[in-house]
């Protein structure tokens, strides 16, 4: 009877070993896992939202998140994955602040076996292994804002292009926007400046670009904070009347702008699923699923027509 007993004892320890053990691991598989994420901005609405849309999955799945932002420094952004590295995390999520020398950080936290996935900006380094990049389908886009230019401002006219050369998404909505825009025989493109894609220096710009061409008809911004700085500028110079705007991400501040006639319309991006679909690329990387190199994400238009016929829209 003693043996029983004991046996009894020793089978129900067992199956409670077993039952904390496979709580454990469906519940600690993402808890214990931490990702680090290097930002090009918190300034931007954008980025915010892909914030958000980050933090939200990650709580979804169980993992913590470091997230910092290299306001548009790529040595600040190299310091952050150093401190990554240091910390051990499980994956780095980047938007590079350059494309192209974000390669160094990249392969340092390859040779420490630390996967990277890249959201919203590409790397264009012929170093470091990125395993998957997830962002708005930005040269689409860029066809997307020379169509809503060639609304603004009819078959013929003279624009300009705020631009931010250094980061691949701007890169490939220029791409875009010129590829689309090479059918107007009659549409010419004056000017590709950078403003980095800051509001203050958008408006620098703009004013020497208004001095410069009294003949400009359109603006092409590459995202809303530059065409918001634009907005400013073509305000104060008193010609909204005859010079389009054209804006690119679908912010808050900027629909009301559209809504008012200032902005003509936008190209708007789905920043909140990019970060979703980025921190659902590191799960399935983390668990030895294979991902596309590339995970596009669909863009969109709007303008005051389209926000008007919809009450409420987000």
């Amino acid at each position: 009877m003693r043996n029983v007993l004991r046996l009894s004892l020793v089978a129900a320890f067992a199956l409670l070993l077993q039952s904390c053990s496979v709580g454990t691991d469906e519940s600690t598989a993402g808890e214990t896992r931490t990702i680090g994420v290097s930002l090009l901005t918190m300034q931007h609405q954008f980025y915010q939202d892909l914030r958000a849309g980050l933090e939200s999955k990650a709580a979804e799945l169980g993992y913590e998140l470091v997230v910092t932002s290299a306001e548009f420094d790529p040595a600040r952004q190299a310091d952050q994955v150093d401190n990554f590295i240091v910390q051990s995390v499980d994956a780095i999520v980047l938007s590079p602040c350059d494309s192209r020398s974000v390669g160094t950080a990249i392969l340092a936290a390859n040779e420490s076996n630390i996967p990277v996935i890249t959201a919203d900006i590409a790397s264009l380094s012929t170093i470091g292994k990125v395993q998957t990049h997830i962002a708005s389908d930005n040269v689409a886009g860029g066809r997307l804002a020379a169509e809503l230019i060639i609304e603004a401002i009819g078959p013929r006219g003279k624009i300009v292009i705020l631009s931010h050369p250094e980061v691949t998404s701007v890169s490939d909505r220029v791409k875009g926007f010129r590829e689309r825009l090479s059918r107007e025989p009659d549409i010419t493109i004056l000017a590709e400046l950078s403003a980095e894609g800051m509001r203050d220096k958008a408006a620098k710009v703009m004013e020497d670009l208004l001095q410069a061409h009294p003949d400009l008809n359109g603006v092409f911004a590459i995202n809303d904070d530059s065409a918001l700085g634009a907005l400013a500028a073509i305000e104060a110079a008193g010609r909204l009347d005859n010079v389009s705007i054209v804006g690119y991400d679908g912010t808050m501040e900027a629909r009301e702008k559209i809504r008012s006639g200032a902005i003509y319309g936008d190209v708007i991006q789905h920043p909140k699923q990019i970060g979703a679909l980025t921190i659902d690329a590191v799960h399935k990387v983390l668990t030895g699923v294979n991902v596309p190199e590339v995970m596009p994400v669909e863009v969109g238009t709007i303008t005051a027509d389209s926000l008007n016929a919809i009450i409420g829209a987000p």
